[in-house]
């Protein structure tokens, strides 16, 4: 790579994503965080960096990149050079009143239809443009009730026809709720990691949204034994939010063994890892919405679960590094135990992952039989 890049991201109370954008030095365009890659920092290291120093921001930076765009940068010497720029998401979680680039550049927040259009590198626009796609709410979804009281009003008979037909459930709206859990658990789930907050707070915080994800899948258990009609496979329905649950599961158990055994500091491997997880969670979250169209959907919806592969291979990668990192710290410290603790964070971080996996493959399994 020539140069790396953050993609500064938030999301807002309607659950649409925002980026930050930032106006270069000299043309005063629209830009995103970039900078050269640093000695000693991975690429989504050095991308935080610059997003601290240029735009302000701190956060969670996926260690897997999200794509790359190329421009042609000017030289002082006036000549012009091709640069490939690699872009790593950064999930935000902080907006600082000063940083080192302040009085040199301006700062926005923009939703991604508009953040596109503000930048000028083609490649960069596409990035942003399919970085989270929310499906438009249909037409018949907001005439439907309308239509549906009128019409009781008129055919009075109709109406009590109608209610004793079978009810649809609301898979769907439960599916968002799941991956609402997931994308808090995996917030909170970072911050203790990287040590953005009280340890004590996000592990009750990853515990009250495991919770909520029990309440929710407990509805989707009855309403997939009661509905007569269901818009997937009663199976697949089952196993979807099956294994959606077991992320949260994993998250839960990750946070318990941190609280039982009283570890206060974690390796960058960790870090790194939480990363993947909130990248997941975020895929996870813009993927269920989809769910409701999946022929219209379906090759967003394979985009979206071919990245989620493909972390899920970069964290494995990470994992195996700070096992043998771990390994070789307690070996030098005679410190037995603390291979076996690390090994049993590791392990819980790994099997989050994993079951984002699991959610890839099972809305892919959605794609085939149903586009």
């Amino acid at each position: 790579m020539d140069q790396i890049a953050a993609l500064p991201y938030r999301i807002s109370r309607n659950g649409q994503a925002e980026v930050m954008l930032i106006t270069s030095r000299e043309r005063r365009r629209w830009v995103i965080p970039k900078g050269n890659p640093m000695a000693g920092l991975a690429g989504h290291e050095a991308a935080a960096c610059e997003a601290w120093e240029e735009a302000g921001v701190r956060g969670f930076a996926c260690p897997a990149p999200l794509g790359a765009f190329n421009y042609m940068k000017r030289r002082r010497s006036g000549a012009t050079s091709e640069l490939t720029v690699t872009v790593y998401p950064l999930a935000v979680t902080r907006q600082l009143p000063d940083w080192p680039e302040r009085q040199e550049r301006q700062t926005r927040w923009f939703p991604l239809p508009e953040a596109a259009s503000a930048v000028e590198e083609p490649q960069l626009q596409r990035l942003i443009a399919t970085f989270r796609e929310q499906p438009a709410p249909g037409l018949a979804g907001n005439i439907l009730p309308a239509i549906r009281s009128t019409t009781r009003e008129r055919f009075p008979m109709l109406g009590w026809f109608q209610s004793l037909m079978p009810k649809q459930g609301k898979f769907f709206e439960q599916f968002d709720a799941h991956a609402a859990t997931l994308v808090a658990g995996a917030d909170a789930l970072a911050r203790l990691l990287h040590r953005e907050g009280d340890i004590a707070d996000e592990i009750a915080e990853i515990h009250r949204r495991e919770h909520e994800a029990d309440d929710i899948i407990r509805d989707v258990l009855q309403d997939v034994r009661r509905v007569f009609v269901t818009p997937f496979d009663r199976s697949a329905i089952t196993d979807l939010i099956g294994v959606m649950d077991d992320a949260i599961d994993q998250m839960n158990g990750t946070a318990t063994s941190i609280q039982l055994f009283g570890v206060t500091e974690f390796p960058p491997q960790m870090r790194d890892m939480s990363g993947i997880i909130v990248e997941a969670a975020r895929i996870t979250a813009e993927a269920t919405p989809l769910l409701r169209d999946l022929a219209a959907n379906s090759e967003r919806l394979h985009e979206l679960t071919a990245r989620m592969i493909r972390i899920e291979g970069q964290a494995d990668d990470i994992h195996d590094e700070g096992i043998r990192l771990l390994y070789k710290q307690a070996c030098d410290a005679n410190d037995p135990m603390k291979f076996v603790i690390g090994r049993e964070i590791y392990s819980h971080l790994e099997k989050v992952v994993d079951r984002f996996e699991d959610v890839a493959n099972e809305i892919q399994g959605l794609v085939i039989d149903h586009a």
